[in-house]
């Protein structure tokens, strides 16, 4: 299961919510197990999963979405029993006897109500479970302008509070299902890389190698998300996009990458000199590596991120990068790429055990190279156990 079924009850508990709305893609999903494929992939499209409690349980209650999606939802293991649905889709039914499982459940929910709104439709289902008069946390990321307004008119006895926050905080704390998601992430992201650099020669463009990067990824059943390869003086832009830049003798390659898998995001970056070492090259990542592996032994529950971020900088400088600066040195990662808590100066977060963050130094020299040591952890009762490992400089013969 990906909620954490008992952070979030303290966390209503906390905030005295009858229920809770997630509209946003990733708590719709995080709710109800529901991967809604337009909200995805575009701004706009609205699917909302609401959690009601059950006395010292959330119930597993709802899911609203639009018609044209009850396929995802037949086709998915969602942990819901109740399924709303708004705006007509059109197709054609199929012989009865000779209809598969997910086809069957999609007819039976296509024979349900169906509402012009989904607001409509979210409205209707907080009255059939009586929460007409009640205290209900909604995220408000994934509402359409004047949506919650809306939501207030039709239902104006009910108290709707943003819950934005709160599903945030929930989500921080991973079950042992979204760390396993991320540590198979993490892995194939490594894989990739590994495959990609196994490819590298004199001449190859930045997108041959993203391609090489992609296809592992896609070969190991994820998704590709994120894929900034730089070779050279291109490895010091901060988001560099592959290019038709050719691999010479000497290059820094830099590798900021992931992929998504069952849902969940990995972030890795790893660093390789192409042909040849270099003594700076080397120092400067060394001084990089070391704030990294810092950062891991003082990530454990009840760090202040805030903490780790200076303790990482520190180390960084101490160890050779006398002006290193940076505005943050790590984040929180799941369903989101960005997940809290953030290693910032100015965050209030506190570690605690489940979360996974990634622990981050990049260092660009625009105009000459960018470096970048970036791995994913867990965080344990004992500490922070290492989900990737980018280990030494990596040195690629011609």
């Amino acid at each position: 299961m990906l909620l954490n079924q008992n952070r979030l009850l303290r966390e209503m508990d906390h905030c005295g919510f009858d229920a809770i709305i997630g509209t946003a893609a990733e708590n719709v999903t995080y709710l109800s197990g529901f991967w809604a494929l337009p909200q995805w992939i575009r701004p706009g499209p609205q699917a909302y999963a609401l959690q009601s409690r059950k006395g010292d349980a959330v119930d597993m209650s709802s899911i609203i979405t639009s018609s044209g999606t009850l396929d995802l939802v037949a086709d998915q293991d969602v942990t819901v029993e109740r399924v709303r649905r708004y705006g007509e889709f059109s197709f054609q039914a199929g012989s009865n006897d000779k209809l598969d499982r997910a086809s069957r459940k999609l007819m039976a929910m296509q024979a349900g109500t169906c509402f012009a709104h989904p607001i409509e439709a979210l409205a209707a289902e907080i009255k059939e479970l009586s929460l007409e008069r009640s205290r209900i946390g909604i995220d408000i990321d994934g509402l359409q302008p004047g949506y919650l307004e809306k939501l207030k008119a039709s239902v104006p006895d009910a108290h709707f509070v943003d819950a934005t926050s709160t599903l945030r905080k929930v989500r921080t704390v991973k079950t042992s299902e979204e760390i396993a998601r991320l540590r198979r992430v993490g892995q194939i992201a490594e894989q990739a890389v590994d495959a990609a650099l196994g490819a590298a020669h004199a001449g190859m463009t930045e997108v041959e190698m993203a391609r090489v990067f992609h296809t592992t990824t896609v070969q190991a059943d994820a998704v590709p998300v994120l894929g900034c390869i730089g070779f050279g003086e291109r490895s010091a832009l901060m988001n560099v996009q592959p290019s038709d830049r050719e691999l010479r003798q000497g290059d820094v390659i830099r590798f900021d990458v992931g992929g998504r898998y069952k849902h969940y995001r990995a972030d890795i970056a790893r660093i390789a000199m192409f042909g040849q070492n270099s003594e700076a090259v080397n120092q400067l990542y060394a001084a990089l590596r070391s704030g990294v592996e810092l950062g891991a032994r003082l990530a454990r529950p009840g760090a202040k991120a805030s903490e780790v971020f200076l303790s990482v900088c520190e180390e960084v400088r101490r160890c050779g990068i006398a002006n290193y600066q940076r505005n943050h040195v790590g984040h929180g990662i799941g369903l989101d790429g960005y997940d809290a808590p953030l290693l910032s100066a100015s965050s209030k977060d506190v570690l605690e055990e489940g979360m996974v963050i990634c622990i981050e130094t990049p260092y660009y020299q625009i105009g000459a190279y960018g470096l970048q040591v970036e791995d994913m952890f867990v965080i344990t009762a004992e500490g922070a156990e290492r989900l990737t490992d980018a280990g030494p400089l990596k040195v690629i013969a011609p």
